[in-house]
């Protein structure tokens, strides 16, 4: 079965990552490879994900790079099909 990739740009979102990923991580199961990139979180969001989301792929960036540099660098960690 081909994979598809989720990929989640984050900045001190901790609050939406704790309401959105049980539902994210509960429909992709196998079939989805999950990364998120953090754009320098000065809130607890990277703790939160290493102690919760441990198979989550969880890029970190020294510093904020904004969207779409942030983004296109966790695009490019993908190795799903999708």
């Amino acid at each position: 079965m081909p994979k598809v990739a989720v990929v989640i740009l984050n900045y001190n979102g901790k609050r939406f990552l704790e309401r959105f990923l049980p539902g994210v991580t509960a429909h992709s199961r196998d079939a989805a490879e999950i990364i998120i990139a953090d754009n320098a979180s000065t809130d607890d969001s990277v703790s939160f994900l290493e102690k919760q989301y441990p198979a989550i792929r969880l890029i970190q960036n020294a510093k904020n790079l904004g969207f779409s540099t942030g983004y296109n660098l966790a695009l490019k960690q993908v190795e799903a099909d999708y």
